[in-house]
């Protein structure tokens, strides 16, 4: 959606102007720099595919509305945000900070924190809780910085109110607020995470946009959750009883998790699901390294950190592919294998040449395309000879012959799992997704 600027009055009458831009449930911006453009600030590294973002200039930038005096700037713009959260008719808001604006969301917070949904601080100042607010000069004598606005200690005791989420993003390098500085920033809010993002400074959207974008938008999802497996944060949506059976979904390439909603929304009657974004794909993290043997391990180690040990996975094509080589190599991490148009690990003709350049953004890393095409290439011979060492019972769905994988193969993978049955839907290479009531009655089947 292309960006709207639009118009509401503060406490004091004032006429403030706000930028829109996106889709989504509405994230109020507050961005930081003083007396600078909000426009610089983009859509955050594609945020606005995720939530509508409503930026908030400071006062005095673009919209004509100077504050009053310098010692009222903040207690000015404290007001702002909440008049703006009035206007918009929202009980709570989801606020986001940067720089200068992450020390008025602070403030904000500690004012009004019956109003926040949740808070993410991106390369936030952090005066406003007293971290960085006093140094000491090349003789040892201590200097205050700030203007005087700021009273961290009643901010701190405040804050101890805050029963939202907080996520405190900081970049790699020292340019403000360094590492350890964002760790202490988040020490002061009740339930913080704090997250290093490697590589990016202190406009951490335009240094890695995707990098930014992604675990943001997870962590505003309140349908989404992450854990981090090997260095790698990957984000999943669960849904079912707790305590139910546990069920997990692993997508193919190219996909993520929002792929399987059909198929948990009946499956979570009766079933704990959990539905992951593997590495390089959806909202979780993109590390550069594919191929099947990683997917593997990490499907494992996804298994291992929930403590799902023993529970039904679920892998359509690459995702398959990755949990049959868990199955083999760990047998009792799984306790029913369903296998969804997986390659059976045969090498592919002709073989398949590289990727190239994608002519129009995609929703994944376009390397795991090389990654995972090199493995279907030449497959490791021992992944079919180790077919023996599956234990779990294992359902091998087809999608039949409007499916691109040859169907002889997954036959052939049938009889040589040592307790595997084949079922095929006419629904080509997307069984799940072309014909969901039929794969979920073979599910059911199957015990699921």
């Amino acid at each position: 959606m292309a960006p709207h600027t639009r118009t509401f009055t503060t406490y004091d009458g004032t006429a403030r102007a706000y930028r829109t831009e996106g889709r989504g449930e509405p994230l109020v911006v507050l961005p930081g720099g003083p007396l600078r453009d909000p426009v610089r600030l983009g859509d955050l590294g594609g945020l606005s595919a995720h939530r509508t973002l409503v930026v908030l200039p400071a006062r005095g930038t673009g919209d004509g509305a100077a504050p009053a005096d310098p010692a009222s700037h903040r207690r000015d713009r404290v007001a702002d945000v909440e008049a703006l959260r009035a206007h918009l008719g929202l009980d709570r808001i989801d606020l986001l900070g940067h720089s200068a604006g992450g020390d008025l969301a602070t403030l904000y917070a500690a004012a009004h924190p019956e109003r926040v949904r949740s808070l993410v601080l991106a390369a936030p100042g952090t005066h406003a809780v007293g971290i960085g607010v006093e140094t000491s000069d090349e003789e040892g004598d201590t200097v205050h910085h700030g203007d005087g606005a700021f009273a961290p200690e009643a901010t701190r005791r405040a804050l101890r109110a805050l029963t939202a989420p907080v996520l405190v993003l900081a970049g790699g390098d020292d340019h403000g607020p360094t590492p350890a500085e964002a760790a202490a920033l988040a020490v002061c809010f009740p339930h913080a995470e704090l997250l290093v993002q490697a590589g990016a400074g202190h406009v951490p959207w335009a240094d890695d946009p995707g990098g930014f974008a992604r675990p943001v938008a997870a962590f505003l999802d309140p349908e989404v959750r992450t854990v981090t497996v090997d260095g790698v944060r990957l984000a999943y949506r669960v849904r079912g009883p707790e305590g139910a059976p546990p069920v997990v979904l692993v997508h193919g390439r190219g996909g993520d998790s929002t792929e399987w909603r059909k198929i948990t929304a009946e499956l979570a009657a009766d079933r704990r699901v959990y539905a992951l974004d593997l590495r390089g794909h959806g909202l979780s993290d993109h590390p550069g390294e594919y191929g099947f043997a990683a997917l593997r391990d990490e499907i494992g180690g996804f298994l291992k950190a929930l403590g799902l040990a023993g529970a039904t996975v679920v892998g359509h094509s690459m995702g398959g592919a990755a949990a049959c080589l868990l199955a083999q190599r760990e047998p009792a991490l799984i306790g029913r294998l369903v296998l969804e148009d997986a390659p059976v690990f045969f090498p592919v003709l002709p073989p398949r040449g590289p990727a190239g350049l994608p002519e129009e953004p995609v929703a994944f890393d376009w390397a795991v395309l090389d990654a995972t095409n090199a493995d279907l290439n030449a497959p490791d011979p021992a992944w079919r000879e180790e077919l023996t060492a599956v234990t779990a019972p294992t359902l091998i769905i087809g999608g039949g012959p409007t499916s691109h994988l040859p169907q002889r193969h997954l036959a052939w993978m049938a009889e040589r799992v040592p307790d595997a049955r084949l079922v095929t839907i006419e629904a080509g290479h997307l069984v799940h997704a072309a014909r969901p009531r039929e794969f979920l009655s073979a599910l059911r089947e199957f015990g699921v």
